[in-house]
């Protein structure tokens, strides 16, 4: 689990590095909040959750983890793309993206439990 984290959190890295290049290149910094937030919450959220859950394989392998992998990975893109139609002017965008990023608090709360309520001293790598 841990690895499919941070190998996809690189897919995140290079989203939100193009993101930045293309608004440095056009001068046009719309896109800021989408940068910030793929970055934030694909790229560093993400691989930290990977080597969390490298470092500590025992809740790397139940229901949370995979429930936090999916949820995340499905709400973050849903999040994006309407946050991206809503900083065009798009207002019909807000319900998709108050939906992603409900569903994403819900996949960083399951970690949240994932990691306080099944973590132990006795689990490091």
């Amino acid at each position: 689990m841990g690895i499919r984290f941070i190998k996809i959190s690189v897919i995140y890295f290079v989203i939100g590095a193009c993101i930045g290049l293309f608004m440095s290149m056009t001068h046009s910094f719309a896109l800021t909040p989408v940068h910030v937030h793929i970055n934030l919450l694909g790229w560093t959220s993400m691989t930290l959750a990977g080597i969390i859950y490298y470092l500590f394989p025992s809740i790397a392998d139940n229901k949370l983890a995979k429930t936090h992998f999916w949820l995340h990975n499905v709400s973050l893109p849903v999040m994006m793309l309407g946050l991206t139609f809503v900083v065009y002017g798009n207002a019909s965008f807000i319900p998709v993206t108050a939906v992603g990023g409900s569903v994403l608090v819900l996949a960083i709360i399951i970690f949240s439990i994932n990691v306080l309520f099944y973590l132990r001293k006795t689990d490091s790598a």
